[in-house]
């Protein structure tokens, strides 16, 4: 029974010392050491070492955002489920009332990029309540940690360095960038590489906002969609290519098809993208 009981022990043990080391596979005491360096890389690739400077000032390692990656279950719910509770009563007379308050933006924006008015604000009110609930994590501490985990390094050091470019552009400061836990920033929740790839300034004001400017929020979500196969003056029926926009903005199938479903009943066509496919 004792060897019994030590075996067990022994086994507990292993195990705990097993999940410690699952939950990040750097010790967060080199961290320091990785920031310098990587700060120095990123000069080496072309961003001023001031806008590097400013960046990284005061960031630090974040174990509860290696806690939230680890920490991500599967989709489970449904389309009939998700898109149930997403698009409700409320978010419904929003949209409507951002697709009057936005209509001469929005009229532009499909004349420039094809994406008509309702698939845009279904974007927006499903991502962030039209700008409402946007996220507080600090975008560069993010992405530094996730980067110097090595679950998804590579991924993540990408969006690191395009956030120091974002900086570096004078679009955003360092406090202004803050967003979702993975460092999705902004109305509609761009990552720091598509924001330097697709954010564009529509407003006319000399820099892309996509925290506090509709028109460039709206005008840029455009720009990704098209610039993913959007087609001008086609549905985003599922199975459409239009449909396959919206699917590689989240690749998620319950996620597009419930954007696809809001944008219809804000166009007033209940059929289309119905709960019945």
């Amino acid at each position: 029974m004792q060897a019994f009981i030590r075996a067990s022990f022994l086994a507990a043990i292993l195990l705990a010392a097993g999940q410690a080391a699952a939950a990040t596979c750097r010790d967060p005491a080199g961290f320091e050491k990785w920031l310098d360096d990587i700060g120095q890389e990123a000069v080496a690739q072309g961003i001023s070492p001031e806008a590097v400077k400013q960046g990284l000032s005061g960031v630090t390692f974040d174990q509860g955002i290696i806690r939230k990656d680890r920490g991500q279950g599967v989709f489970k719910q449904s389309f009939e489920q998700f898109a149930g509770r997403m698009v409700s009563p409320a978010r419904l007379r929003g949209g409507a009332t951002m697709l009057k308050r936005h209509a001469a933006t929005l009229s532009r924006i499909e004349q420039r990029f094809g994406v008509p008015a309702p698939v845009l604000v279904a974007i927006w009110g499903l991502e962030t309540d039209f700008g409402a609930v946007k996220g507080n994590h600090p975008v560069i501490r993010s992405v530094a940690t996730l980067a110097y985990d090595c679950r998804r390094s590579d991924f993540f050091k990408a969006h690191f360095f395009d956030a120091l470019r974002i900086v570096d552009s004078g679009d955003l400061t360092p406090a202004e960038m803050r967003g979702a836990w993975a460092g999705e920033m902004g109305q509609t929740q761009f990552m720091p590489s598509n924001y330097v790839r697709y954010a564009i300034d529509f407003d006319g004001d000399g820099r892309a906002d996509l925290l506090h400017s509709p028109a460039d929020v709206l005008a840029s979500t455009a720009n990704y969609l098209q610039g993913h196969g959007w087609v001008r003056g086609g549905d985003w029926e599922p199975g459409s290519p239009n449909f396959e926009a919206i699917r590689a903005w989240n690749k998620s199938q319950v996620y597009s098809r419930t954007i696809a479903y809001y944008a219809s009943k804000l166009a007033g066509d209940e059929t289309s993208a119905s709960m019945s496919q």
